[in-house]
């Protein structure tokens, strides 16, 4: 229902953070991995977004990147596991971590999330290792775009359009200096540096 929200940042209270949207304050549930991304108070920022709907409450959850997201919604489909455990797994490690942990069968490394035992953590690995390979093309490290216009980002968004996986995408923008460049600019610097 709500994709992605762009504000400015007016509270820091880990768990929950306030986004000033137009005049509207959403209080937005985000683990510490986004916390550590998070610009000064007053900073606009995007966050990729999910809504929880229950009978006694509407619950808003955010992420730095669309990686931590997916990542997310993948772990509230896990049996046992809802919302606030799965805030609480992200905030002990990133989506690619856990990927990690679960592609190697770590269950060690998943036990030492809080709230993680060794059934919850060997649940994880058994109903999340066949939905790993979907979540593959979407584990990428991306930051919170800040209002300044990431023109970077916006590059690696359109690299991904035309084909390209999130990590190549990034791969390709990393190198380029960014400064007084349009995302165009970017996106042609990019692929002339893929062919090469």
């Amino acid at each position: 229902m709500i994709g992605f929200l762009r504000g400015k940042l007016v509270l820091k209270a880990p768990p929950l953070l306030v986004l000033d949207v137009h005049g509207v304050g959403y209080e937005i549930e985000a683990p510490m991995t986004t916390f550590y991304e998070l610009p000064a108070l007053g900073i606009e920022i995007t966050l990729h977004t999910h809504l929880v709907i229950r009978e006694d409450a509407h619950s808003l959850f955010g992420f730095a990147s669309e990686a931590d997201r997916a990542m997310f919604r993948t772990l509230i489909k896990v049996n046992g596991v809802g919302p606030k455990l799965a805030l609480t797994i992200l905030s002990g490690q990133s989506a690619e971590q856990l990927h990690r942990c679960i592609h190697e069968n770590d269950t060690v490394a998943l036990m030492r999330l809080p709230g993680v035992g060794k059934k919850t953590a060997e649940r994880l690995i058994i109903e999340l290792r066949d939905r790993l390979p979907q979540l593959e093309d979407s584990i990428a490290t991306t930051t919170i775009t800040q209002s300044v216009g990431n023109a970077k980002q916006e590059a690696v968004s359109a690299l991904c359009s035309l084909g390209y996986k999130p990590l190549d995408a990034n791969k390709m923008v990393q190198g380029i200096h960014s400064e007084g460049k349009s995302c165009e600019d970017i996106i042609r610097m990019a692929l002339q540096g893929a062919i090469r």
